[in-house]
């Protein structure tokens, strides 16, 4: 039985906790949140503390906060020569306080507290200073999740700024596109079946050649009636550097 806590009540945290609170081989010890109340309906009061002192030793404890907490509360912890994580993309391992050995158990997906997820699909990105923690590290990881990595800080960071193209910046195109809809008397809904088939296609195709449109084919034609019909300036803005973007790749193949 490999013993845990976890440090957070956020996003990721919670759904950390639901997570190890139903894996066999793993017990989750306690789970530190400032206010309690944030997570006790996810684990019994008696396994919660917002004190860092009451803090118990454990197999692993993984901190779960917001990337600029992590350095600040890894320092918190009060034992010593302790295996320690944090979930952050960006961060390195060396962010972690020096006194405990460190690692990153990094789960690439996008996080909402009201969304269920399936862990066994989400790719878990780990890194250790120690091998025997890395083993340990990967026990956890297999436990919960059929793709797991050995990443690096350097490709770590990597990732989390490919993520944020293929993820963030996409869901902000989304709002964009439900403000042009909304502005015109649009339903939203009817593009889903097409925000569907993008996502699929790139299950089988590479992104150059799933890659269609205006821009793809380069018709000025289209691209300047879509420019002329656009009135917030912002939204005219991001149309023509991803347009250039599309072009530019294209005389890259």
């Amino acid at each position: 039985m490999i013993r845990l806590s976890i440090i957070g009540s956020g996003n990721v945290a919670q759904h950390l906790i639901q997570l190890f609170g139903k894996t066999a081989g793993i017990e989750l010890v306690q789970v530190f949140s400032r206010n309690k109340e944030a997570v006790s309906n996810l684990v019994p009061i008696q396994k919660i503390t917002s004190d860092f002192s009451e803090l118990k030793p454990v197999d692993l404890t993984i901190i779960a906060v917001s990337d600029n907490a992590i350095e600040s509360v890894s320092k918190e912890i009060p034992f010593e020569n302790h295996f320690v994580v944090h979930t952050s993309g960006s961060l390195a391992m060396e962010t972690l306080d020096n006194k405990n050995r460190k690692g990153v158990f990094y789960p690439l997906q996008t996080f909402s507290k009201s969304k269920e997820v399936d862990f066994k699909t989400i790719p878990l990105c780990l890194e250790a200073q120690d091998k025997t923690d890395h083993q340990l590290l990967q026990t956890v990881a297999k436990l919960v999740s059929d793709t797991v990595y050995n990443v690096d800080s350097e490709q770590r960071k990597a990732l989390h700024v490919a993520a944020v193209f293929v993820s963030n910046f996409t869901n902000h195109m989304y709002q964009i596109g439900n403000e042009i809809c909304e502005e015109n008397n649009v339903p939203f809904a009817i593009l889903k079946p097409l925000i569907q088939e993008t996502a699929n296609k790139i299950l089988t195709l590479s992104p150059s050649e799933a890659q269609t449109g205006p821009a793809k084919r380069k018709d000025t034609q289209t691209i300047n009636t879509h420019l002329n019909f656009l009135t917030d300036e912002n939204h005219k803005e991001i149309y023509k550097i991803l347009t250039k973007s599309i072009i530019d790749n294209g005389k890259k193949l």
